[in-house]
């Protein structure tokens, strides 16, 4: 499976992230804002998180080894569910940190300069977030959609930061001053409590794939179309098995017949395995389809 335009998305989605970290974190740290700090960190994150998938797309292209004999798919949803969990500590934490600023009376921030670096870290991500979603869709890429998710998170992690900083501009000198030191800490916490449970799903989605979980839209195709076939040639039952690991689907179909069944020639066997492989729209490089027949129920 070709997988270099992906990687070439990928490597030019660490580049720009390593600099967006960049921005974020020492603007946090010269502003004295904890949102645009753990907006830089989250990124750094997903940097660490972006290399392991490039990593794993470059041994999906291999397809296969001597010791991963059926490839190297199921790394996919492996780094899914990591970066989900990861991510996920990470806006924990960070709401941990909020909610000890509010309740310690939260701190000063450079409102100006710090309204300036988090429209410039918006703007980036969502920029990138399009970007990327553009490829990702053309490439049909789990990975590349993780990606999307992540700058997209990140976009509107800023975007809510402008918006909490040009609240603190418009307050300033007025009677509701003294809240301002709470606003950073507050738009923490209502970050991480918004941002955490799109990680939470990314992670039980993938985590469901790496525990082989029969994705019920695959499972009911296959049914749907194995009962049609079994009615329309005679045979007694048949038994299925589906897995989906990243890009790839697993199809295991065993059709139980008759002993006196005739069948035909290989070529007759092949052509209704084929049948079946078009009924299932299951002819492109991203299905593991197995079909056998028996008349040993001990085989189904």
């Amino acid at each position: 499976m070709d997988t270099a335009r992906e990687q070439r998305v990928l490597t030019f989605s660490i580049g720009v992230t390593l600099a967006v970290s960049a921005i974020g974190f020492i603007g946090g740290l010269l502003v004295g804002s904890q949102a645009i700090l753990f907006d830089g960190v989250y990124s750094l994150v997903d940097v660490a998180l972006t290399l392991v998938a490039l990593s794993v797309l470059r041994l999906v292209a291999r397809e296969e080894s001597p010791r991963f004999q059926y490839g190297y798919w199921h790394l996919e949803p492996m780094v899914e569910a990591l970066g989900g969990a990861i991510l996920s500590l990470a806006c924990i934490y960070a709401l941990a940190n909020a909610v000890i600023g509010l309740t310690t009376g939260g701190h000063e921030v450079k409102a100006g300069p710090a309204l300036l670096w988090a429209a410039v870290l918006c703007v980036s991500n969502l920029a990138m977030a399009a970007f990327v979603r553009t490829r990702a869709m053309q490439l049909h890429s789990a990975l590349l959609w993780l990606d999307v998710r992540a700058w997209l998170l990140s976009g509107l992690m800023s975007l809510a930061v402008v918006l909490a900083f040009a609240i603190a501009l418009l307050l300033r000198d007025g009677e509701y001053a003294h809240w301002i030191p709470y606003l950073d800490p507050l738009v923490l916490a209502a970050i991480s409590v918004a941002v955490l449970p799109v990680p939470l799903r990314s992670a039980w989605k993938a985590m469901r794939e790496v525990l082989q979980v029969a994705p019920d839209t695959l499972d009911a195709r296959v049914q749907t179309v194995m009962k049609d076939f079994i009615a329309e040639h005679g045979y007694l039952d048949f038994t299925s098995h589906v897995a989906k690991m990243g890009r790839m689907r697993f199809v295991e179909i065993h059709i139980l017949t008759r002993p006196e069944t005739v069948i035909g020639t290989i070529g007759n066997v092949d052509a209704m395995r084929d049948e079946i492989a078009e009924r299932l729209d299951a002819r492109g490089s991203e299905f593991w389809l197995t079909i056998d027949f028996t008349a040993d129920p001990a085989w189904t």
